[in-house]
């Protein structure tokens, strides 16, 4: 059975009978984990081989672990910081690309070894001091800047044998609205996009990037063909929530929290 497009979450740090259930359903391709599915890194490794054992090929397992305040395993794991402590005032910038490598690396060297498949991870959004959804979830407040010290983290974590997401596309940080909550506008301009929100996208994209996590925005004027809009090749996660999920099947719908994962030839 090939993986299906759908990432499913679970109650708690067992699997459920209903649990192991959906996760045979063809739709289902993977789970995502939160601090509620951790208590120590023993019971995580058990609960991830579990998961692991129950399809062929395995169904991939992830998890939010950023750093800083977005961090679900913390117990008997490194504490990392969020990544504004990476592009701190002070310091250096080939101390910080050596310390964003680091903590890339120290990251994923720390899930591989539990057999966690990848983290949701690292934030590509330019802070601009607009959305407290992002503020140090970014690696800085200059587009360059988080494309420099994202790809030393990214390139950290390929090291340790982990893919990346980069997320939120098309950019969230210049807008104040939750995408979790409520659909945000973004009203700027491709050009504008091009030479800002999207500059650590396309920096990491040209630089093998293996997943980009969308998040739900509204752009004003700029998803028409022949805009010159970033061609998505590749893998696109998308976080769905609420009423969204129930347009899955019937048999997943009662699952609220639900990530697509769409294979896309181009946009």
């Amino acid at each position: 059975m090939s993986h299906g497009p759908v990432m499913l979450d679970l109650q708690g740090t067992e699997l459920l009978p209903e649990e192991r259930e959906m996760l045979a359903h063809p739709a289902a391709g993977g789970v995502i984990l939160f601090a509620r599915n951790y208590t120590a890194p023993r019971q995580l490794y058990r609960l991830v081989a579990e998961i692991h054992e129950l399809r062929s090929p395995a169904l991939l397992v992830a998890v939010d672990q950023e750093g800083g305040r977005v961090q679900r395993f913390r117990d008997r794991l490194t504490r990392l910081p969020p990544a504004a402590w990476y592009g701190r005032s002070g310091v250096g910038r080939e101390q910080a690309l050596h310390d964003a490598r680091e903590g890339g690396w120290l990251m994923a060297a720390e899930l591989r070894a539990l057999g966690v498949d990848f983290s949701f991870a690292p934030v590509l959004d330019v802070d601009r001091g607009v959305s407290s959804v992002i503020g140090d979830r970014a690696f800085g407040t200059a587009p360059e800047q988080v494309a420099e010290l994202a790809l030393a983290w990214a390139h950290g974590a390929r090291e340790a044998g982990m893919a990346s997401v980069g997320k939120h596309f098309p950019g969230h940080g210049a807008v104040a609205a939750d995408s979790h909550e409520e659909l945000p506008v973004d009203a700027r301009d491709f050009e504008d996009l091009w030479l800002a929100d999207l500059v650590p996208f396309r920096r990491l994209i040209d630089n093998g990037l293996e997943l980009r996590g969308l998040c739900g925005l509204l752009l004003g004027g700029v998803l028409r063909d022949g805009d010159g809009l970033i061609a998505l090749h590749g893998y696109v996660v998308d976080d769905l929530h609420g009423a969204a999920a129930l347009h899955v099947d019937h048999a997943l719908g009662r699952y609220i929290r639900l990530i697509r994962i769409t294979a896309v030839l181009g946009v």
